[in-house]
C-alpha cells in the first residue's frame, strides 16, 4: 500500500515532480506519508535532480492525515504512525538536499500547511486555501509550518478559530510567491523550477543547506514539540470524543 498514492518523474533538465494522488481529498494514510517521505528522501540524494515540484491531483492539496484510518484503530497505532509518517513527510521537504517548489490547488488543511511550510517556494491557484483545523479533530501540530506561512498573530487566530487564508491573503503575507489561475499552476510551477535547474547544481545546494543553516528556529524539533500536545489529548480520551463527533450532525451527536 502507498505506492499507488505518490507518483514520482524527472525530466531531462533536472527537474523531478512529486505528485500526490489519493481520493477523495488527499487525505493520507500513514503508508501515504511514510511514501511520500521516502519519495523525496530519494530524489534529493540524486545527483541528477536539481529541483523538486510537489503538486497534487484532484479536489484539494492535502487534507491532512486519514481520519478514518485513526477511528477504525481501536488503540494508538494509527496515531503514532501518522505522527511519525508527518514528521519524515515534513522533514524530508526542509532537508532535501534541492529547493522544493508546492503548487498548491483547492484545500492545503492540516498536514498540507506542514508540507507547504517546509517548502522553498509557494505558488497557489486562485481557488486555494490554507488552514489548520486541528482543534476541531481533537489534536494539535503544525502551527510551527503555519507560522512560516502568516504572521504570529494571524496564525493563532487561525488555529483557535479553524478559519481559513485565502492564497491572496499568503500572497500578501509574501509567504505565497505567485497566485495563478487555476489551468496554469504546474506549467508555472515548471517554469519556475526551471529557473532553479538551469542554474549551477553545487551552487543551489549550497544555496538550500545555507538558507535552512541560518533559520532562526528548528523546524522539527518546535514540530516534535507540538506532537507531545497531541498524545497528551488522546491518552486523556479527549482526542476520541472530539474526533468521533467530527462531520456529525447535530441530530446525531450523544
Amino acid at each position: 500500500m502507498g505506492a499507488e498514492l505518490i507518483r514520482t518523474a524527472v525530466d531531462e533538465r533536472g527537474i523531478a515532480e512529486v505528485v500526490v494522488d489519493c481520493p477523495p481529498v488527499n487525505a493520507l494514510p500513514v503508508a501515504g506519508w511514510r511514501r511520500l517521505a521516502e519519495s523525496v528522501e530519494r530524489l534529493g540524494r540524486d545527483t541528477a535532480v536539481r529541483v523538486v515540484v510537489l503538486r497534487a491531483e484532484g479536489r484539494g492539496f492535502n487534507a491532512g492525515v486519514d481520519i478514518e484510518e485513526l477511528r477504525a484503530d481501536g488503540g494508538s497505532t494509527a496515531l503514532v504512525g501518522a505522527n511519525r509518517g508527518c514528521f519524515a513527510a515534513f522533514a524530508a521537504l526542509y532537508d532535501c538536499a534541492v529547493p522544493v517548489v508546492s503548487a498548491v490547488h483547492g484545500f492545503c488543511l492540516g498536514g498540507g500547511i506542514g508540507l507547504v511550510g517546509n517548502s522553498d517556494i509557494v505558488l497557489a491557484a486562485e481557488d486555494a486555501y490554507f488552514g489548520l483545523p486541528e482543534v476541531d479533530r481533537g489534536a494539535l501540530g503544525a502551527a510551527t509550518h503555519l507560522s512560516r506561512l502568516v504572521p504570529p498573530h494571524r496564525a493563532r487566530a487561525l488555529m483557535y478559530t479553524c478559519a481559513t487564508a485565502t492564497a491572496a491573503e499568503l500572497h500578501a503575507f509574501g509567504s505565497v510567491l505567485e497566485v495563478v489561475p487555476g489551468g496554469r499552476l504546474r506549467e508555472r510551477a515548471l517554469e519556475i523550477a526551471g529557473e532553479i535547474a538551469a542554474k549551477d547544481p553545487v551552487v543551489i545546494r549550497a544555496a538550500k543547506e545555507a538558507f535552512n543553516g541560518i533559520d532562526l528556529w528548528d523546524v522539527k524539533r518546535s514540530y516534535r514539540y507540538e506532537q507531545g500536545f497531541t498524545f497528551e489529548l488522546q491518552l486523556s480520551g479527549v482526542a476520541h470524543r472530539v474526533r468521533d463527533a467530527f462531520g456529525r450532525r447535530p441530530d446525531e451527536e450523544g
